[in-house]
């Protein structure tokens, strides 16, 4: 696994090995995983989702604690991935990386609790797996709007974004922080070492 520029945020870039039948590769290997994150990947809930093209997920994050940290992937189609520092006090406030994930590549993305996560559907249908550390919590999930200039995320030209009624009526970054509903740099600091020391 490789750190992307966000603190908390890796991409594992997996041996493919292709034959006659298909191709197989080891999309997480926990040891891997521990060795790059400094602790294991807690397991509460598996999702999948399927979009057509230009639907645009996000930007999603939840409380911290316990917040949600996410494993994607991208098993067909194409989907550019999204990783969103919004814990505020980070030197990385407000910064945003973007990985491709594809069923060539087989890239996958780790985001630790407290940054936000988007993907934009590039081709006629994406679906997308990811494992999760905690279960969806409503009462805990939020959403920074995708489109926000202030947050600038170089979205490919050419795709119109849909998103769901939810996502287009998210608040703007500088709406999330001062309405209180972003994370601390210093809470989620304090969980990942909390997760570290507990193995």
């Amino acid at each position: 696994m490789r750190p992307l520029g966000i603190e908390g945020a890796w991409v594992l870039e997996p041996r493919v090995l292709p034959d006659g039948r298909g191709s197989f590769h080891e999309w997480f290997r926990e040891p891997e995983f521990r060795a790059a994150t400094g602790h294991g990947l807690g397991l509460a809930q598996a999702n999948c989702s399927v979009s057509r093209r230009g639907v645009l997920r996000g930007v999603h994050f939840s409380d911290v604690p316990p917040g949600q940290a996410k494993y994607v992937t991208c098993v067909r189609g194409a989907v550019l991935d999204v990783v969103v520092d919004l814990r505020v006090g980070s030197s990385g406030f407000g910064r945003w990386e973007a990985v491709r994930l594809d069923d060539v590549t087989r890239h996958a993305v780790f985001l630790a609790e407290g940054l936000g996560h988007a993907f934009l559907a590039l081709g006629d249908e994406a679906t997308v797996v990811y494992l999760c550390s905690t279960g969806y919590a409503p009462e805990r999930e939020h959403v920074v709007h995708p489109l926000d200039p202030g947050l600038g995320i170089d979205w490919p030209r050419g795709v119109e974004p849909v998103l769901s009624p939810k996502d287009a009526a998210a608040p703007s970054l500088a709406e999330a922080r001062a309405s209180g509903l972003l994370p601390s740099y210093a809470s989620c600091r304090d969980h990942y070492r909390a997760l570290r020391l507990s193995g």
